[in-house]
């Protein structure tokens, strides 16, 4: 895929109230960590992360969506009612209908005449709609569309925790350790086809990507009921088979970094900078040292984010920008590996 006229016009973000860190969540497990004779300081030294933060227990992800969404509108200085389509990409909704988006278009008051709906891909929720958006603005059809998320991991993580400390058994953990990576936050990446906003703007040029998937791996990360289907009385779960993923994630972002440089044909020394999704230490340096990359062309958030989901890239780009490590001129690679397993790389004139 190719674009001429597509632009990330602004950035917006929430960062979750509640700073918890592995410390922290170590403490809860105290029960089944003395019962398997570990010692503190594991799940920092196995993930690289600190830290991750929670939204209140009482909250909405239409409401923080809708926030990162108003301070990239404010920044750029556009009209809700030019917006042309707005996309919810979170792995989790308010409901199973309406879609989300519904109810931050509503906030945001966007016009009558906008696409409102849900976009679901795992962690590459948010890029897939950028994708969407890219593509209804390449075709003439919109003149700017917004693409938001929210991730929330307080009960995902809350409730595994108890789990693995009633069943005290290591390949439980094993199954389960990928869920303590897990942070709340919110996001959203406004896309212009460079008519609108502020006079001077410095807009983001979106040259294109390429897409590859995996599919015969998707049931190695699972996050929903614990019984089939969409069953009343089953608890919510999640289990990730984090080696495979790792193994089989990286084998395919190797072949979507090789089509990535072809379809954009770039030469050598390009990208000059990376912002890939932020899934942990072991992950980055993993794929890095696969593609052959230098790790001092990456910014990183995990340390202190956790991995948000589909937040992780565009919160991790945002941030990258605002403390000067993107600079214009630099070609940037988006890159995301997810769940399914799915592949998007990106490429952005900054």
């Amino acid at each position: 895929m190719k674009y001429s006229t597509v632009y990330i016009e602004a950035f917006g973000y929430e960062l979750a109230p509640h700073i918890v860190t592995s410390k922290e969540i170590e403490e809860q497990l105290k029960p089944f960590f003395d019962s398997a004779g570990f010692n503190p300081g594991q799940l920092e030294a196995l993930t690289g992360i600190k830290e991750r933060r929670f939204w209140d227990v009482d909250h909405t992800l239409a409401q923080h969506a809708a926030a990162a969404g108003q301070k990239a509108i404010d920044e750029a200085g556009i009209d809700p009612k030019d917006i042309g389509a707005l996309t919810f990409c979170g792995v989790g909704q308010d409901g199973f209908e309406p879609a989300t988006s519904c109810s931050i278009a509503d906030k945001l008051n966007l016009g009558p005449d906008a696409h409102v709906y849900d976009v679901k891909s795992a962690c590459l929720g948010m890029v897939t709609g950028m994708v969407q958006v890219a593509n209804e603005i390449e075709l003439g059809n919109i003149r700017a569309g917004l693409v938001v998320s929210c991730e929330t991991a307080r009960q995902i993580v809350e409730s595994t925790i108890d789990e693995i400390n009633i069943r005290k058994d290591i390949n439980f953990y094993r199954d389960t350790i990928a869920t303590m990576t897990g942070g709340s936050g919110a996001a959203a990446v406004l896309l212009t086809d460079g008519t609108l906003g502020n006079p001077g703007t410095r807009r983001h040029a979106l040259k294109g990507g390429v897409v590859q998937n995996d599919i015969q791996h998707h049931k190695l990360c699972y996050w929903g009921f614990e019984q089939n289907g969409m069953p009343t009385d089953s608890r919510i779960i999640m289990r990730t088979k984090a080696q495979k993923v790792l193994e089989n994630g990286i084998a395919l972002g190797i072949k979507t970094y090789k089509r990535f440089k072809q379809e954009l044909n770039l030469p050598d020394d390009k990208p000059d900078k990376f912002i890939g999704h932020q899934v942990g230490e072991g992950h980055h340096q993993l794929l890095y040292n696969a593609l052959n990359l230098d790790r001092k062309k990456d910014f990183v958030t995990f340390p202190f984010l956790g991995n948000v989901g589909s937040v992780s890239m565009p919160i991790t780009a945002a941030i990258a920008d605002e403390r000067g490590f993107l600079v214009p001129g630099d070609f940037v690679a988006l890159m995301g590996i997810g769940s399914g397993l799915n592949c998007y790389m990106l490429g952005v004139e900054w």
